[in-house]
C-alpha cells in the first residue's frame, strides 16, 4: 500500500441489518459475516463484485451510547509509531494506542488537529 492513501472504511451502527439492507439497495453489496468470538459478536465484509471493500460492525458495548453511528476511514502509513509522534506534535492525539489486527497490520486511533477521528494503520504486505 502507498503511504498517504486511504485502505479501508468501517461503519459503527447499532442496527446492523438495516445498514446491511440500505447498502445492499443502494450500492449492491453483498456482505460475508466473520465471527469475533473474543469480543462475542460478527464482522460483516461488504463486497463489491465479490471484493472486500468495508466492514461493519455492531457499535453496542463498544463505544459510549452518546456517539453516533459513522463512518472510520483508516490511512496506510509507512511507520505507525513514527507517525504517532506526528500527529501528537501537529496537534492531534492519540485516541488508542497500537494494536496488531491478524492478516491487517498495526492500528492505533488518532484525532487530528480538528478533532476528527481517524485509524492510522501500517498494513502487512
Amino acid at each position: 500500500m502507498t503511504h498517504g492513501t486511504f485502505v479501508w472504511s468501517e461503519l459503527y451502527t447499532r442496527d446492523v441489518e438495516a445498514a446491511k439492507a440500505f447498502y445492499a439497495a443502494t450500492t449492491g453489496w453483498t456482505f460475508e459475516g466473520m465471527p469475533m468470538p473474543h469480543q462475542n459478536r460478527t464482522y460483516w465484509l461488504a463486497k463489491a463484485g465479490g471484493k472486500p471493500v468495508a466492514g461493519i460492525l455492531d457499535m453496542r458495548g463498544m463505544l459510549p451510547d452518546s456517539d453516533p453511528p459513522h463512518w472510520l476511514s483508516y490511512l496506510e502509513v509507512d511507520d505507525i509509531d513514527r507517525r504517532l509522534a506526528d500527529i501528537k506534535n501537529h496537534g492531534g492525539k492519540v485516541v488508542r494506542p497500537p494494536f496488531d489486527i491478524p492478516e491487517f497490520g498495526r492500528v492505533a486511533i488518532g484525532a487530528d488537529a480538528t478533532g476528527a477521528f481517524l485509524a492510522w494503520v501500517t498494513t502487512k504486505h
